[in-house]
């Protein structure tokens, strides 16, 4: 298959544009009934030879082209429309009657068409596509795309989540004049996990119900499934949250699909290079160390100790909490005594061989570095994080 791509520069386009990539290169493996052999990517740099190729040859077209804020409102009808009529007039010059795809926009509804001329010529775009679907019999994908996010939005442009991900992650101040807003919002890796369904002809359609007009081509709108509703306050709150996480070592609670995780990525996408690393406080004594390393909200606390040549650590015992052991450097002897009871069970562990211990509640246990001369690493993971006020943590040896 051969994929144009115009508008390859913007923000959907790289995105689309390196997840094809992926595919066309066996990278990704996870779509092994698309193949793709060629992409053309045009943009505005692009020569006029490339977009007259790509338009004899291609198999699938996404025309992501367009302009969001230029300086002179004329430049809306020059950037999506003028363009829209230069590449379906290319496509039917050469016989072309593959699928081609429009990115459109939520503002080409009613409301959109009277709020400027962004909207206006966006649904005149659309216009565009139909007729020229009843033209040729191609088959047209026409997608009203709600606010976007996700790594590469150009922040201070026309995306508040964009904005908000870089100013919070660069310190500098946001403006929220209504925490109460809420936004529709679409993540990115969504948007293409749908473009990639498009190319194998298992596009999402929807009738746009609830839009307050009569649509013209009602049932020929596609969609993307997965969007997100939202207020700015809960955007900027999570924000401020992951923020303070080099501090805190605390994240929220973020479950696989969530806005949160998404939101997460996002936001990790903009730090600057003085924030990708951080100190951990290291608790040091003639032992070793202690460095707690990361608090789940959802439970749970991540911890690395290391213990000098022939260091015994632990002799404790808890009522509910409960850890993994993890050697991963060194050679260790893991001790544990169930309490009232004489007998020890005891486990010889390697980082050469590496497995996890289980530290059961009610059972007193320590972990003895049997080396003589290395240093012993254990990673330590328990299910909740240490809560000073109330630590179940409760001293007792394990061989008296």
């Amino acid at each position: 298959m051969k994929i144009l791509i115009t508008g390859a520069a913007g923000f959907v386009g790289r995105n689309l544009s390196a997840s094809l990539e992926a595919v066309r290169d066996g990278k990704d493996r996870t779509l092994p009934q698309l193949k793709i052999d060629k992409l053309y990517l045009y943009d505005l740099d692009s020569s006029e030879a490339l977009l007259d190729e790509a338009c004899a040859e291609c198999d699938f077209v996404f025309n992501l082209a367009g302009v969001n804020r230029p300086t002179d409102p004329a430049d809306f009808i020059a950037g999506n429309l003028d363009f829209a009529e230069k590449l379906l007039s290319s496509l039917e010059r050469h016989g072309n009657t593959c699928p081609v795809m429009l990115a459109s926009s939520i503002q080409a509804t009613l409301e959109g068409r009277y709020n400027g001329d962004y909207g206006r010529s966006k649904r005149k775009g659309e216009d565009l596509f139909f007729a020229y679907a009843e033209r040729t019999g191609a088959k047209v994908l026409v997608y009203r795309f709600p606010n976007l996010f996700g790594k590469w939005c150009r922040p201070n442009y026309n995306s508040a989540v964009a904005t908000f991900c870089y100013n919070i992650a660069n310190d500098l101040p946001i403006t929220v004049t209504d925490p109460g807003i809420r936004l529709r919002l679409l993540y990115i890796d969504d948007l293409v996990c749908e473009m990639k369904a498009a190319l194998l002809g298992c596009e999402s359609r929807c009738s746009f119900d609830g839009v307050s007009e009569t649509l013209d081509h009602e049932g020929l709108f596609c969609t993307v499934p997965v969007t997100h509703e939202v207020t700015l306050g809960e955007i900027t709150e999570l924000l401020y949250s992951f923020a303070a996480q080099p501090r805190t070592l605390e994240l929220p609670h973020i479950p696989e699909g969530s806005f949160a995780k998404k939101l997460y990525s996002t936001y990790l996408s903009y730090l600057p290079y003085e924030k990708v690393a951080f100190p951990l406080k290291m608790n040091c004594d003639s032992r070793g160390s202690f460095t707690e390393i990361l608090k789940c909200a959802g439970g749970g606390q991540f911890s690395v100790n290391v213990s000098k040549p022939g260091v015994t650590k632990g002799m404790h015992w808890h009522n509910t909490k409960w850890e993994f052991f993890v050697v991963v450097s060194g050679k260790a002897l893991i001790r544990q005594r169930r309490l009232g009871s004489d007998e020890v069970i005891s486990f010889e562990v390697t980082g050469d061989e590496i497995k996890a211990v289980h530290m059961l509640p009610g059972y007193t246990h320590d972990i003895t570095n049997l080396s003589d001369r290395d240093d012993l690493v254990t990673l330590m993971w328990a299910n909740e994080s240490f809560d000073s006020a109330r630590p179940d943590t409760f001293f007792e040896e394990v061989v008296k």
